[in-house]
């Protein structure tokens, strides 16, 4: 892979060249349609491509060369999640059961990127409404992980995760209910950020409204603070979202960890299972820190069993995504949402409201658990336990950053999770930029994985 390739080239790098007319959006869209026409045959990371991104891309270089771009990210390629409106496509969400009509309008998510220019240039795949972490839906088949055909890039963002792997484009937006954006980029060895719930505006509500975010997977930690600042932007169409915020989030990311306390958390409210591996890997990133200066030290939290609670809540979603999917159409769902939809989703009103109790009590718990401790570092997805360590801050709805820190015995990525109490984004942005800086991890290669 040369350095030179467009494609491989960070958004602030790119943005760097189009300002100094070094390289065009045009040129930079080409390079990386000619990655997605090289590898997308075996990877499978769209569900559908925009066949007007090159008109875009040259709307974006006729006003770099006028000197005007129109936002901080004009002519940079970015793709969309089938879980989020994209306006002239229809959102399939993975499903044979759901309609064809084109949305007419843009999620905010994706109406923040394009008010700050990028250049959609697709759709990608997500595992069927978002319901399960292997990177498969019945609509369009397996998606694989460009680090190696065999592995799973982890869902339910498999697409957005496989896609910026292969160097699809630089930006790529994932939702995380339960782990959806963060599984992936580790799987993927991507940056994934899964901010405060409310930070980024989401409109229309899926099934998991309430514990569910869309949020950056980047290649970089400062790309997806400055992906994370175009999404961040009120939209009166979602009751929950945050007035906006005029901060510029890539300011004090370099400031680093020095004197900060941070809590290596084990315990979610239950012993979430870690291999040996995945030990060292926390371990490591724990060293990473305190040789940049921060205070590490192992703590508890105190939490409820997050388990438990996410159990109802999943469940309850899955039940709704099945009530509300046509009767004549409910055979073409997954059996494996009816299966977790009949085990966990028939539960009476007032035990529902028993566990948003102890959602409210998991958040207090962290809320007080944030006064000692500035960042909570812990271990990521594994290649087996998908989600235990990611739900419970969903449940809190903190912000939480996966972090590639080390590659294993077969060469794939290992993460670990930075988290930050509720709003903090600035301070979760700022220590996995510490993290990232420490370990410097390669990309992937798909010209090697596919043989």
């Amino acid at each position: 892979m040369s350095d030179t390739d467009p494609a491989l080239m960070t958004a602030e790098t790119l943005l760097g060249l189009y300002a100094r007319r070094r390289l065009s959006p045009v040129e930079a869209l080409k390079a990386v349609m000619e990655r997605v026409a090289r590898y997308n045959p075996w990877v499978n990371a769209f569900a559908t491509m925009n066949p007007r991104a090159l008109q875009a891309a040259g709307e974006a270089e006729a006003r770099w060369q006028s000197g005007r771009p129109m936002g901080a990210l004009d002519g940079v390629p970015a793709t969309v999640k089938d879980l989020l409106n994209l306006s002239g496509f229809p959102t399939r969400r993975g499903s044979r059961s759901t309609d064809t009509t084109p949305a007419t309008e843009d999620a905010p998510a994706v109406l923040g990127l394009k008010q700050a220019g990028a250049v959609i240039i697709g759709k990608t795949t997500t595992t069927e409404f978002g319901w399960k972490s292997p990177g498969d839906c019945p609509l369009h088949g397996i998606t694989r992980n460009p680090w190696n055909p065999k592995r799973t890039p982890g869902g339910s963002s498999s697409g957005a995760g496989a896609a910026g792997a292969a160097c699809f484009g630089p930006l790529h937006i994932g939702t995380d209910a339960g782990g959806s954006i963060r599984i992936p980029a580790a799987f993927c060895g991507l940056v994934g950020m899964k901010p405060s719930f409310g930070r980024i505006p989401q409109w229309p509500l899926g099934a998991f409204g309430h514990v569910a975010v869309a949020g950056p997977m980047t290649r970089t930690v400062r790309d997806a603070a400055l992906m994370f600042g175009a999404m961040a932007r009120h939209d009166l169409r979602d009751p929950y979202a945050l007035p906006d915020d005029p901060r510029d989030w890539l300011t004090g990311i370099e400031d680093g960890v020095a004197g900060m306390r941070v809590a290596l958390v084990r315990r979610m409210g239950f012993a979430p299972p870690l291999d040996a591996e995945g030990e060292e890997v926390l371990a490591a990133a724990a060293r990473l820190l305190e040789d940049q200066g921060a205070i590490v030290e192992e703590a508890d939290p105190g939490l409820p069993d997050t388990r438990a609670i996410f159990g109802r809540v999943w469940g309850v979603a899955l039940s709704r995504i099945i009530a509300t999917t046509p009767e004549d159409k409910r055979d073409l769902l997954d059996a494996g949402i009816a299966e977790v939809a009949a085990r966990e989703g028939e539960m009476l009103a007032v035990d529902y409201l028993a566990a948003e109790a102890m959602r409210l009590e998991a958040a207090h718990a962290m809320a007080r658990f944030h006064q000692r401790y500035d960042l909570v570092l812990t271990a990521e997805a594994l290649w087996r336990d998908w989600a235990p360590w990611t739900f419970a801050f969903n449940l809190t709805r903190q912000p939480a950053i996966s972090v590639p820190v080390a590659l294993d015995a077969e060469g794939m990525p290992r993460a670990v999770q930075v988290v930050a109490a509720l709003y903090r984004d600035d301070l979760a942005l700022r220590g996995a930029r510490a993290l990232e800086r420490a370990a410097s991890l390669p990309l992937a290669n798909p010209a090697e994985s596919a043989t």
